[in-house]
């Protein structure tokens, strides 16, 4: 294992810059998902740490060496791609050893070690067979059979599941969280898909644009996001968010918003006449009770198994609630929300910073100023 540091790293094409100033820790045996769009720089900064892009300025060390010019194969890495990348003409046993058989090691050495990595990986019935005898799943195993028997301080993982199907990316998240906790090594891991960043991350670093947004453990970004971006990126249906001005209601700040009135947490960190983006969680806005709670008119209802999604005009803005009871409910019927006071972020629309109980956010999570 090793740590990974990161030191206002920046990547330029020709005059355009990709990364700007990035700083990260990774500290040892620590899961790590770089999370973000498509062109944030989180695939461009993984190829960067293991040497398969040069940096354009700062440094990046795993462990106590500075690696900037070390070749990928000196950096004591291994990395899994979205493509698995087999040899179609070995078999499983041969295409896990390649590496080993190169480096020309005792073939006792080598059967040992893929044996071993088989096991772990369920691929022991599987080493005779090639490669298109096996499923999709299978065959990620085997590449990631490939990065395990090398040893290495650091996984490096590029999107690996994006190839599979829906049912097959549940399977390998939980394969690839399994293995990380018999291994313990230090892994880094990208993806733009926030349900595997949640489900298999110690930590969390969403990136837009080149820069970092958030650092985080997966409950504490979703529980506090600390800007709009964040907080719209993270979730699924995502935040509701309803655009209004802070105003005084029978000596309590409330927010009016597009005809309606709602209520705000005790600690809002808020003064009348202020403009604010109001962000609750679908699962946090539930339908209310004998009338109580915000009026709102049914628009889609989405019954989804364990859950019920009701999309409703509440004024003149869409929003979702999210319900496990079994409401009977259809298009144009009213109703009442409730939001979770203690669940509701308030954001400056300017900025896009959350801004009530400050303290709250996490002692990793990093806002960009």
């Amino acid at each position: 294992m090793a740590s990974v540091t990161i030191s206002n790293v920046r990547k330029s094409y020709g005059g355009f810059e990709v990364l700007h100033g990035i700083d990260l820790s990774i500290a040892n045996g620590e899961f790590v998902v770089l999370l973000g769009p498509s062109g944030c720089g989180k695939s461009t900064l993984l190829r960067m740490i293991a040497g398969l892009e040069p940096i354009t300025s700062g440094q990046i060390s795993i462990g106590s060496v500075v690696v900037n010019g070390l070749h990928p194969k000196d950096r004591d890495i291994a990395m899994v791609f979205q493509n698995y990348a087999l040899y179609a003409h070995l078999s499983v046993f041969d295409n896990m050893a390649f590496s080993m058989q190169l480096k020309k090691l005792p073939k006792d050495e080598i059967r040992h070690k893929v044996e071993w990595a088989a096991s772990i990986l369920n691929l022991t019935d599987y080493l005779d067979r090639q490669p298109r005898q096996l499923s999709g799943g299978q065959r990620q195993r085997v590449a990631m059979g490939r990065a395990i028997v090398r040893d290495p301080s650091v996984f490096l993982f590029d999107e690996p599941l994006s190839n599979l199907d829906a049912k097959l990316r549940v399977q390998m998240r939980t394969e690839i969280k399994e293995l990380h906790h018999k291994l313990c090594t230090t892994t880094v891991y990208v993806t733009h898909d926030q349900i595997e960043a949640m489900t298999m991350a110690d930590t969390i670093v969403v990136l837009r644009d080149g820069h970092i947004e958030q650092i985080g453990r997966p409950l504490e970004i979703y529980d506090r996001p600390a800007n709009l971006f964040v907080a719209e990126f993270i979730g699924s249906p995502s935040m509701n968010f309803l655009s209004g001005e802070i105003a005084t209601d029978a000596g309590r700040l409330v927010l009016r918003s597009n005809g309606v009135t709602l209520p705000l947490p005790s600690n809002a960190n808020v003064r009348a006449g202020q403009a604010v983006t109001y962000g609750i969680r679908p699962e946090h806005l539930r339908p209310g009770s004998d009338g109580l709670g915000i009026p709102a008119r049914v628009s889609i209802v989405e019954p989804t198994g364990p859950e019920i999604h009701i999309y409703a005009e509440m004024g003149t803005q869409e929003v979702c609630a999210i319900t496990q009871e079994r409401l009977e409910l259809g298009p144009g019927d009213e109703i009442t929300l409730v939001p979770a006071l203690d669940r509701i972020r308030l954001f400056d629309p300017a900025t896009g910073l959350v801004i009530n109980a400050p303290h709250d956010v996490g002692a990793r999570d990093l806002m960009r100023a």
